[in-house]
């Protein structure tokens, strides 16, 4: 077994760590987050995650430490954030990271980037940073593999998942496969190029965004004939070489809005891939719309929006399809106030039952609910699909439903006096 150092204890950088460690490995969990690191080391695992924090605490009971230094180690993971400023990946974090890395660097170490970066960030940018150690690319390793997990899943994936793993040369792929087959059950997919592996994670969330923008603009056409996208799309799917996504009210998460974009910010080819973010993007505006349409006023209304969480049964709000709509309905509906600043018409009520993020003013289900003129399902948690529509419809002054995902019975619904719209 080796040391590894992991850079980065978020949301892939600490399942990593502690799946390495409770493989049989010597583990430091690098992060400059001070508060981070003292809750873990009081057994405190802040990531929202089913299983992981029995998992990180084993974990920390055996050969897993956290540290707010870089120690020498065989490996080095890099799991950093790659966040957007404006339409290009910030590199800061693995800019730092390898910095950090190349202080403690020696000859036969090996280097793995597993953040999501753009195509050529592992060539161009992390190894002349770790040449600045006095060695030369070949003298270490250097390779990159990413991480393709589902929140909700993340420890099972990480486990099962193949991988793709790329290597500036056939020793730092096989040296980084080794690591990699201490754990993945997956088959390990190696290439001697990690800009091929770096492209291929952001295609396969490019390929879910442009499958989903093309539900979307099925929802939107089928609207227009009065059909049930979803029923189509259901029965589209019954030929053998049609796999259409769902219809929704926008994507979220860290990954699908933001890879197509790191895949086209060097290229000048991009077209469908930026139409499709687009489509998705503008789903927040058409789900407004369709609350327009079916309100008196939408700016002197009370909206319940249900589900703040980018996805079904996990607490992860990064880009929200929820917020964004939130947003949306505030910003199309504000007045001029008397000193002249603009003030919100519309009266956006939040509610999740997994997320507890302070920084949105989340509402209990009943608070959002009570006299509402409409309601939207903007998130698939498990909780909405036991919902009894004739207790809603008491709660409720309007009788408004948008099911953006689908969840409802809409008879039964109906039945219950409320109209049901869906995508």
């Amino acid at each position: 077994m080796s040391s590894v150092c992991v850079h980065g204890l978020g949301y892939i950088g600490l399942p990593t760590a502690a799946m390495l460690a409770n493989s049989g490995h010597d583990v430091t969990g690098y992060d400059v987050d001070a508060d981070l690191l003292d809750r873990l080391d009081s057994g405190d695992v802040p990531v929202d995650e089913p299983g992981l924090g029995e998992f990180v605490t084993d974990a920390l009971a055996g050969s897993l430490s956290v540290s707010d230094e870089v120690p020498p180690a065989d490996y080095h993971l890099v799991c950093v954030p790659t966040p957007l400023d404006g339409d290009r990946a910030d590199l800061a974090f693995v800019e730092s990271a390898a910095e950090a890395v190349a202080e403690v660097l020696r000859a036969n170490d090996t280097v793995i980037l597993e953040s999501t970066v753009p195509p050529g960030t592992t060539v161009e940018t992390v190894a002349p940073i770790l040449e600045t150690s006095g060695l030369s690319v070949g003298e270490f390793s250097l390779a990159y593999s990413p991480e393709t997990v589902l929140p909700g899943s993340v420890i099972a994936e990480l486990r099962a998942n193949d991988r793709a793993v790329g290597g500036i040369d056939e020793r730092s792929v096989e040296r980084a496969a080794a690591l990699y087959d201490s754990f993945v059950e997956g088959t390990l997919r190696k290439t001697a190029n990690p800009t091929l592996a770096e492209f291929v994670k952001l295609i396969q969330n490019t390929y879910r965004d442009v499958n989903i923008a093309l539900a979307n603009e099925l929802a939107m056409i089928a609207a227009d004939y009065d059909l049930d996208s979803r029923e189509a799309i259901a029965l589209a799917n019954h030929h053998p070489r049609v796999n259409l996504h769902q219809p929704g009210p926008g994507v979220g998460g860290h990954c699908i809005p933001i890879d197509p974009l790191f895949l086209g910010q060097d290229s000048q080819k991009i077209d469908l891939i930026e139409r499709a973010r687009a489509i998705n993007d503008g789903m927040a505006e058409y789900v407004t719309d369709l609350l327009e349409s079916h309100l008196d006023s939408l700016a002197d209304s009370s909206v319940a929006v249900l589900g703040v969480a980018y996805k079904g049964n996990v607490a992860d709000a990064r880009e929200s399809p929820g917020l964004r709509l939130a947003e949306v309905l505030q910003t199309r509906t504000q007045v001029a106030g008397a000193t002249g600043t603009s003030e919100a018409g519309v009266d956006v009520r939040l509610t999740d039952p997994h997320v507890a993020d302070q920084r949105f003013a989340l509402a209990p289900l009943d608070e959002a609910l009570s006299g509402a003129d409409a309601i939207v399902i903007a998130t698939d948690h498990d909780e909405y699909t036991e919902l009894d529509p004739v207790e809603i419809a008491a709660q409720l002054d309007g009788d408004v439903v948008i099911d953006a995902k689908g969840l409802l019975d809409a008879a039964a619904w109906e039945a219950a006096g409320l109209q049901v719209v869906r995508l």
